[in-house]
């Protein structure tokens, strides 16, 4: 302790004079004032505090607004309280006194919790970093860290915006042709029992581009079959703008939304310098050579590490050495994968054990996902079915939640009106009927119950492609001169995989066609706990990117 060498006042430290004597004649002596480092943390605390109210207020709708609100109503609760009990909310005055008060005392509360948790921090580099050019240097990527995570929570809160499209006559008339066969094509899959999961984008995508080298009654049957209206000179365009779309509904880290396509030929067997520019200018397909004739398992190996990649490791082993021959000249992929985020997010701690009615005696347990919030809900003219639009982030994308009426009940004929009553009508004019009243619906507030499932589905299609009127392509009258000047070719295999996982945090998807060609030699309350067909849609062009039919959700 000192004391002042004037007046003999203590001091804390040694100075000329106390602060008594140092001020002017005539003057007051100055008022007391906070030491440097208390007004730091205070400031801080206080920072803090209004970076808090404003993400509170200012943010949209989403997991870090929410998190955000009770944080604050926790950390504020007793404030609240003591302004709520005491009067001090009853005018505008004292309302407002109030919140100063309250203010900075949370300030200085903040600002000390701060003080506690950099201190040891502190003491670290005190201890441990010597050189000033270190702390400045630790200091400075601490700083930048934290305005890259600032920035990066900034960025993945920002709301999202529909991106616009507007389709040209020839784009709408590829979709509605995609749409009728994917239909169709889901028509002749309704036997196989369980659940279904298919990409008709993908299988249209790779039907296309073996389309651009049929020739005479094969590829009339192709575009039969397939609903390709436009001309085969108009068709390439349609699908190039298509998959120009996909590439432009991606948002950082909430929607992915990729689509590749890929040849892989025969090293020694030579195919058209026109066909081969086609498929890469409009189809974005590189031609590969291998050797299924010699290497087949390398050619296999190759093709599913293109899959593996294309589809972040979703799909696996779509191919095998023993589906090639000496006769195999070409093998056609396409490749489509979709991740997205909801735009309002189901809750893990919501999701709940529930049943499911697989079927009238049978029942499963299904973690059901759950939340109440604004939905697009519709029901078909003769309510038999109910439909549900879950949006994703940016809702460029959405899935279609298409329900039955509950078999469960019976209808005055004594019929249950089932998931086979659904997939009757399920045609591409109901389909369109049932969308434009779901579309011109308002987001009403709706509790929604959906079962987490994941499921993955292999297809082998040339039977339901045979059954749709595709008959010459895979016989020896087919014609696919565009490929390569001759009549040698035909269509050995179209397979098919797919994935689907849907979860609290949104959708991931993902699927694969593969071609082998050879020569010849809402109501209210919307819950989904029976089976069911769900779509993924592009909104701006109406493509449907995948269909499903869930019966169980545990397989």
């Amino acid at each position: 302790m000192w004391t002042c060498p004037k007046c003999g006042e203590p001091t804390e430290e040694q100075f000329a004079s106390c602060w008594k004597c140092a001020a002017p004649p005539g003057q007051a002596a100055p008022l007391p004032r906070l030491p440097k480092r208390k007004r730091f943390y205070f400031l801080l605390g206080l920072a803090f505090e209004l970076v808090l109210i404003a993400l509170c207020l200012l943010l949209p709708e989403c997991w870090l607004q929410v998190e955000a609100r009770n944080l604050f109503l926790i950390t504020h609760a007793p404030a609240i309280f003591l302004i709520g009990t005491t009067g001090l909310g009853e005018s505008a005055v004292t309302a407002i006194l109030g919140s100063l008060i309250a203010l900075a005392v949370i300030a200085s509360i903040w600002g000390l919790l701060i003080y506690l948790v950099t201190r040891p921090i502190k003491w670290g580099l005190a201890r441990f970093v010597v050189s000033p050019h270190q702390k400045l240097a630790l200091n400075c990527g601490a700083g930048l860290l934290g305005v890259v995570l600032l920035s990066w929570t900034v960025i993945a809160n920002l709301p999202a915006k529909p991106i616009p499209f507007k389709a040209s006559p020839a784009v709408k008339s590829a979709v509605d042709g995609n749409t009728a066969f994917a239909l169709d094509l889901y028509q002749k899959l309704t036997a196989r029992p369980g659940n279904l999961f298919f990409s008709p984008f993908s299988i249209s995508t790779s039907l296309a581009m073996t389309y651009a080298g049929a020739r005479g009654q094969t590829e009339t049957e192709m575009a039969r079959a397939l609903h390709f209206n436009l001309a085969p000179t108009n068709l390439p365009l349609a699908f190039r703008d298509l998959e120009s779309r996909m590439d432009r509904v991606q948002r950082w880290n909430r929607i992915t939304l990729t689509t590749a396509n890929s040849l892989w030929c025969q090293k020694d067997y030579r195919f058209t310098d026109a066909f081969l520019n086609l498929v890469h200018k409009f189809y974005r397909a590189e031609a590969r050579p291998v050797d299924f004739r010699h290497s087949a398992p390398a050619a296999a190996k190759e093709i599913n590490l293109w899959v593996d990649r294309m589809t972040k490791g979703k799909i696996k082993d779509v191919v095998n050495a023993g589906q090639f021959t000496d006769l195999t000249r070409l093998v056609l992929c396409n490749a489509i994968y979709f991740k997205g985020k909801w735009q309002h997010q189901f809750k893990v701690s919501d999701t709940q054990p529930d049943v499911f009615h697989v079927a009238t005696n049978e029942t499963v347990t299904v973690p059901m996902m759950s939340q109440k919030a604004h939905f697009k809900t519709a029901r078909s003219d003769d309510d038999s079915v109910e439909l549900l639009e879950l949006p994703y982030s940016g809702t460029d994308l959405s899935m279609i939640v298409l329900l039955p009426e509950t078999r469960f009940h019976r209808s005055d004929d004594g019929e249950p009106p089932g998931l086979p009553d659904l997939e009757q009508k399920f045609t591409a004019d109901n389909l369109r009927v049932w969308l434009a009243k779901l579309d011109q619906a308002e987001p009403e507030e709706t509790w929604v119950a959906l079962p987490r499932f994941t499921t993955t589905q292999s297809l082998n299609l040339v039977k339901e492609l045979l059954s749709l009127g595709m008959s010459t392509a895979f016989n020896e009258k087919a014609d696919f001169s565009g490929m390569d000047g001759t009549t040698n070719l035909l269509i050995d295999d179209v397979i098919h995989k797919a994935f689907v996982e849907v979860s609290e945090a949104g959708t991931e998807a993902a699927a694969v066609t593969v071609q082998v060609m050879a020569s010849k030699g809402m109501p209210e309350n919307f819950t989904v706990d029976h089976p069911f067909i769900f779509l993924i849609r592009e909104n701006g062009s109406g493509s449907i990117l995948f269909i499903g039919r869930i019966v169980d959700p545990t397989k």
